[in-house]
């Protein structure tokens, strides 16, 4: 496994203990729609949330498109798309971007809720 496959493990295993932690319950993780990819599938209550994890070792960019480009936000929709149609989702849907800096054995998780629409 690289170097930067084993950051995203990380960062992926960061995130979904940060959302536990938030009351969420984790419902998939690395689920897949042909090529596209899903990180991790949350749901708290009535809500659905879909996530993107961007684990670094050093800070993120300041803005969104820098950190999750256009291009990948359509491809999570497209994914999340097929996900409510399979599973007849009915929850209200989300898209979330958990952004995880790591730092000499210290973390930092930031949680953008609301990151994108799925409007592109």
């Amino acid at each position: 496994m690289s170097s930067s496959n084993s950051i995203g493990k990380l960062g992926e295993l960061l995130a979904s203990t940060h959302l536990l932690q938030s009351g969420f319950k984790i419902l998939e993780r690395n689920w897949r729609f042909g090529k596209k990819e899903i990180d991790i599938i949350a749901e708290k209550e009535r809500l659905t949330v879909f996530v993107e994890v961007k684990t670094r070792e050093h800070h993120l960019p300041e803005r969104l498109e820098e950190i999750i480009p256009r291009k990948k936000q359509r491809h999570i929709i497209l994914a999340a798309n097929e996900y409510i149609r399979l599973r007849e989702v009915v929850n209200e849907a989300r898209f979330d971007v958990i952004a995880i800096v790591l730092n000499a054995g210290n973390h930092e998780i930031e949680h953008i809720e609301e990151a994108f629409y799925p409007t592109l």
